[in-house]
């Protein structure tokens, strides 16, 4: 697979050019920006545009507003944050491809910068829409689709688009490709995969397609509930997947094969709910009130050890509910660990998902990583060896 790159760009200052950004950044109550990681991922590509002097039209989604305009799901403060990291003001139009993204986009100076509005409130993007996409490509000479987090949609800003405009793949998705083919083809070995999740349908395909690949699967969070209970024990009120067992079979029976690690809890942090104190358990301790709501000390043990053993490891998923402190020691010790070993250079880490993100900058341990990915759905697919459309659109035919 080889893409139209941004490295490949010819254009020159005043061009016009259009980037499809991932700015679905967490809003609080007040409309405060919680977390900037995503603004920040595409400052790389912006910048490169603004040395150039070209003329830049961005372009994102907010959350799901269903087709409808919803102040709300304004991008009013991703373009005030974009102005105060950028060091210049950012132009917010008042609609996607009414009349005033047209007369802003068409009284840019070289240099400047308009920011679309929430592209969802126009009922089209979402369905992959023609008229919609022409309406976007005729803005501008040049398409950047610079959005790993959406590339696993058809969108008519992610695909139709391509269709209609010199398209290219801006730096933070090449990166993102970048991580995950070195992950499945190249990574150091041992190499080993910490995920969890609450439902083990979700990710059966990408545990098959990494079981091939990695020398170690450990199975943490909600996903780890299921395993336990297929082996008999009993998980009380915990979250777990009914209706499991093949697959689960299927996955231990593709370990056995290809010589892969499984690794399980062997013991766990339960409670009779999430106000209460944690309890250390072995697993043939938990009874019919008990939640499982973090990883034991034998297990984080064990968990440590394979860390220590790695070259390489991919994390997709927390150990536990560690949004209370009480249950997130696993999560924490397993951040500190990795950081730790990435940072003495014997390790290449990479976390993905914006739970485990956010679990690692809750311990204070994101500079102590490889890379990290806030794509979701993307990074899964991608990982799981799916074509993405987004992707596949930028495709070069050789």
């Amino acid at each position: 697979m080889r893409v139209n790159s941004i490295k490949d760009l010819d254009i020159n200052a005043g061009d016009r050019v259009f980037v499809r950004c991932d700015f679905n950044v967490p809003i609080d109550e007040f409309g405060n920006i919680t977390d900037d990681r995503r603004i920040r991922e595409a400052l790389p590509t912006i910048k490169y545009l603004l040395d150039i002097e070209a003329k830049i039209i961005l372009a994102s989604h907010m959350g799901r507003p269903k087709g409808e305009v919803n102040p709300k799901y304004s991008l009013k403060p991703v373009a005030k944050r974009l102005s105060h990291l950028l060091h210049q003001d950012v132009i917010l139009a008042n609609d996607v491809v009414g009349d005033d993204a047209k007369i802003k986009a068409n009284s840019l100076k070289d240099g400047e910068i308009l920011l679309l509005e929430n592209l969802r409130f126009d009922k089209r993007e979402t369905k992959d829409d023609e008229e919609l996409a022409k309406k976007l490509a005729d803005m501008a000479e040049v398409y950047i689709n610079d959005a790993f987090g959406v590339s696993h949609r058809a969108h008519a800003s992610v695909c139709e688009i391509t269709k209609h405009i010199n398209s290219f793949a801006g730096k933070q998705l090449l990166e993102e490709v970048n991580v995950i083919k070195m992950l499945t083809n190249n990574a150091k070995k041992p190499t080993t995969c910490i995920i969890g999740g609450s439902k083990i349908s979700t990710k059966s395909g990408i545990l098959i397609n990494l079981i091939k690949k990695m020398q170690n699967i450990v199975i943490v969070g909600a996903m780890a509930n299921t395993f336990i209970k297929h082996k008999g024990y009993n998980i009380g009120h915990s979250i777990f997947e009914k209706n499991q067992e093949n697959l689960i079979d299927d996955i231990i029976e593709e370990s056995k094969k290809n010589n892969c690690n499984l690794v399980l809890p062997e013991d766990v942090i339960t409670s009779k709910d999430h106000n209460s104190k944690g309890v250390l358990k072995s697993l043939d301790q938990i009874n019919d009130n008990d939640l499982i709501l973090d990883i034991g000390e034998k297990t984080l043990q064990n968990i440590i050890k394979v860390i220590d053993e790695s070259k390489t490891i991919l994390w997709n998923g927390p150990a536990g509910y560690f949004e209370i402190d009480e249950f997130s020691v696993g999560s924490k010790k397993i951040s500190m660990k990795i950081s730790e070993n990435t940072k003495t250079k014997s390790l290449v880490s990479i976390a993905g998902g914006g739970d485990t993100v956010a679990a690692i900058n809750k311990f204070k341990c994101s500079n102590g990583f490889t890379y990290l990915s806030t794509a979701g759905g993307a990074f899964l697919e991608l990982l799981e060896g799916k074509a993405l459309p987004g992707i596949k659109a930028l495709e070069i035919n050789e």
